[in-house]
């Protein structure tokens, strides 16, 4: 059975860091492409942030140069550092494959930034 579980959301003022964590058990970590994800309230569910199992990295637009992911395959855990947070990174954030499984969405973990 797969489970992802994020950690370390909260609220932060603009400006601010946090930095998200996913551990994951039920499958074998560190073959999987892992990605970040979040969902804004009436908005869809956006890939922000992935990380292949050689540790290549690919960022949407919206959070390049501001968002890092790394991976700790002996934690079986993947990270999502954010700084320079604005009101608009507002969302649940989630871990998940990538491509995402529908089986495998987690709690997610509050993101808050106000201005």
């Amino acid at each position: 059975q797969v489970q992802l579980v994020e950690s370390g959301g909260g609220l932060v003022q603009a400006g601010g860091s946090l930095r998200l964590s996913c551990a994951a058990s039920g499958i074998i970590f560190s073959i999987n492409v892992m990605g970040w994800y979040r969902q804004a309230p009436g908005k869809q569910r956006e890939l922000v942030a992935r990380i292949t199992s050689a540790g290549g990295t690919n960022y949407a637009d919206s959070v390049k140069g501001r968002f890092t992911i790394s991976r700790d395959n002996a934690k079986n855990t993947v990270y999502l550092q954010m700084n320079s947070l604005k009101p608009e990174d507002t969302a649940v954030y989630y871990c998940n494959l990538d491509p995402s499984r529908v089986s495998h969405w987690g709690q997610g973990t509050q993101v808050t930034v106000s201005s």
